[in-house]
């Protein structure tokens, strides 16, 4: 696992190290974003998959918000799961 707090702090590092964290032989990667899903890509390329808000203007309890966007820990093992192969 990996956190990215700041993309900006991130990108001024040197290559190797970049390499080093997102190495280039993991392509299956999920980001997760309890906002906009928007610039995840340049993390998790072409192969991997983001869970975010795709909209802007949702309102209800956490709760609800997060069983809705997929941010409980049973929505995201399930993508874990189908993204390794093994969906039960």
């Amino acid at each position: 696992m990996v956190a990215v707090p700041s993309w900006e702090l991130f990108a001024e590092q040197d290559d190797a190290y970049r390499r080093s964290v997102l190495a280039p032989s993991v392509p299956n990667r999920l980001a997760v974003e309890a906002a906009s899903p928007f610039g995840w890509e340049r993390f998790v390329g072409l192969g991997g998959e983001v869970i975010g808000v795709p909209e802007f203007g949702a309102s209800a309890p956490t709760p609800i918000l997060a069983e809705k966007f997929g941010f409980t820990p049973d929505s995201i093992e399930r993508v874990l799961r189908r993204r390794l192969g093994r969906v039960q």
